[in-house]
C-alpha cells in the first residue's frame, strides 16, 4: 500500500502541475476519472479490469476547444530515453477517444511533453516492446511540446 500511496502523490502533484500550467494558458480545467472518486470506488477500480482505470484526469476547456488531459507522472524513464506507457492503458485510450470523438485525449508526460495514446500505439511498432508486453517503450524526442499543444503562458503574456 505504501508504493501506492507514494505513487499517487507524485501522480497528484504531477496533475497539480498540468492543471496550473493549462490554466495559465486560458484553459478552465476540471479533474475527473479516479482521483474524484471516494477511497473505496478508487480501490476497488484498482482491481478491476476495466477501461474505467484509465479514464483520463482533467478535462479541460478554452472557448470552443474541449480536452481531455491524462497525467503522466513519472516519465520519461530516468535510465533510458523513453516513456513506458501500459499497454491496457493506450488501449482504453484510444476506446476513449472512439466513444468521445472528435474530444481528444492526450497524455501529458512528466517533462510536460505530450503524446496521444494513438502515437503511443503507433510509435511502438518502431521501437522494442519488453517481452511482458505490459509497456510500450515511446522514444521521449517523438513527444510534442506543451505549449505545441496548448498554446503559450498567457499569464506573462498579459503582464508584458
Amino acid at each position: 500500500m505504501t508504493d501506492w500511496l507514494a505513487r499517487k502523490t507524485i501522480g497528484d502533484q504531477h496533475e497539480r502541475t498540468v492543471k496550473y500550467a493549462l490554466e495559465a494558458r486560458g484553459w478552465t480545467v476540471h479533474p475527473c476519472g479516479q482521483g474524484t472518486y471516494p477511497a473505496p470506488i478508487q480501490q476497488a477500480l484498482r482491481h478491476a479490469p476495466s477501461a474505467l482505470r484509465y479514464f483520463p484526469d482533467l478535462i479541460a476547456a478554452r472557448g470552443s476547444d474541449l480536452v481531455t488531459i491524462d497525467a503522466k507522472a513519472r516519465m520519461p524513464s530516468s535510465t533510458s530515453c523513453n516513456y513506458a506507457i501500459s499497454h491496457k492503458c493506450a488501449l482504453a485510450g484510444l476506446q476513449f477517444m472512439g466513444i468521445h470523438a472528435p474530444v481528444p485525449l492526450y497524455y501529458v508526460l512528466g517533462d510536460l511533453r505530450v503524446l496521444t495514446p494513438a502515437e503511443v500505439l503507433y510509435d511502438t511498432f518502431h521501437a522494442l516492446r519488453p517481452t511482458s508486453g505490459a509497456y510500450h517503450l515511446v522514444d521521449s524526442r517523438r513527444a510534442i511540446p506543451f505549449d505545441e499543444v496548448f498554446g503559450t503562458d498567457t499569464v506573462y503574456e498579459r503582464a508584458a
